[in-house]
């Protein structure tokens, strides 16, 4: 599968998840989506991402949680919606399964990526 076909299949997936996410009582904000190269060296040298971020590549996105109105910080929170995430596609990471769980963190592997 092409970057590009890869790059629409994400986002069609993500409109799926999100409604489903809202029909389940979870609700989010926008984190980040798009990360400019640059960024992610930036992030990667302060030991805060990598600098092959798939957020580079537009296959990757951060959302802020909230349960009954109320902000979720820890990434045990994000379990439900982030197993949800992993059954879209086989494709499908989660960020709570990284070694340094990073809960808000939804993506799509792209080239042994995650």
């Amino acid at each position: 599968m092409t970057l590009g076909e890869k790059q629409r299949l994400f986002v069609r997936l993500f409109a799926d998840f999100v409604i489903w996410c809202y029909d389940n009582g979870f609700e989010f904000t926008d984190g980040e989506a798009y990360r400019p190269p640059e960024l992610a060296e930036l992030y990667a040298s302060q030991g805060r991402g990598i600098a092959n971020s798939l957020h580079t590549k537009r296959l990757a996105r951060d959302m802020n949680l909230f349960i009954s109105g109320v902000y979720q910080a820890e990434s045990e929170a994000y379990r439900p919606v982030g197993e949800k995430w992993e059954s879209l596609h086989e494709l499908c990471r989660w960020g709570g399964r990284f070694t340094k769980p990073d809960g808000n963190h939804f993506s799509l592997e792209h080239e042994g990526v995650k």
